[in-house]
């Protein structure tokens, strides 16, 4: 048996890939012989990550809460690995982090939408095409705040917890078509977009949030990246129905 991580021959779409975590996953599946395709809703954005990726890496442009965009976009792309990494509240961005009963159902649905509707979504799109070559990966970015619970993240830790679900249960119904369905579970992540937060180190509220974690470092991009390779590959064929916590300690798996 060889342990090389080779992806060479496999289609993998990644959501969200224009920037951050999901810049990183993509360039790690390409590193390792995907053909990516970048999604982002910004055009600019996925071609930007596509030049980057080099080779075949090719772009789709969609809202992954617009069910039938994204079938129109990627239902016969033949995807052999996807990962949902869209998320957060798309567009619109973070709501703030308000208390559960100060909020209403206006504020709950972006975060329903991008976070459990656009998996459901993709999910949909590119499953019949898996099942019927009786092969494929999914894998779901979601987050510590969905198997602990965090305080002012409600639903956004509702809507990641559900897309878990999801996992384990399309990783039941589809798993005699030799396809596997796993989550990754993110801790505090540094990236582009949260650069600012981390620019005086020692500042007391960055050294606090570092304090929550036995590896005293937020995650990067890469480390995702490592993670996905490994899930999508060859090697990872047996396992499925797993929501593996990426979060340098924060909090553990039994």
């Amino acid at each position: 048996m060889t342990y090389a991580l080779d992806l060479s021959g496999r289609r993998a779409l990644v959501t969200g890939a224009g920037q951050g975590v999901g810049r990183g996953i993509a360039l790690a599946l390409a590193e390792a012989g995907a053909e990516v395709v970048v999604n982002d809703l910004d055009g600019d954005r996925a071609a930007a990550v596509a030049d980057e990726l080099g080779g075949s890496a090719t772009t789709a442009v969609f809202d992954v809460t617009d069910h039938d965009a994204v079938r129109a976009a990627i239902g016969g792309l033949g995807v052999d690995v996807l990962v949902n990494n869209a998320g957060n509240a798309g567009a619109e961005g973070w709501g703030g982090l308000d208390r559960f009963v100060d909020t209403g159902p206006g504020a709950w649905e972006p975060y329903l939408q991008v976070n459990l509707y656009g998996v459901l979504h993709c999910c949909h799109a590119v499953l019949p095409g898996m099942i019927e070559r009786g092969d494929g990966r999914i894998i779901t970015i979601v987050s510590d705040a969905a198997r602990a619970g965090e305080a002012g993240m409600a639903v956004y830790s509702a809507a990641k917890a559900g897309a878990a679900g999801l996992m384990r249960a399309l990783a039941v119904e589809t798993g005699r078509h030799g396809i596997t369905v796993n989550s990754i579970a993110l801790g505090t992540m540094r990236t582009p977009l949260s650069e600012p937060f981390w620019a005086e180190p020692d500042e007391d509220r960055v050294k606090a949030l570092l304090s929550r974690y036995v590896v005293r470092r937020p995650g990067l991009p890469e480390d995702v990246g490592a993670l996905a390779v490994f899930l999508a590959s060859p090697q990872a064929s047996w396992i499925t129905g797993q929501t593996y916590p990426l979060n340098g300690g924060a909090s553990f798996a039994l």
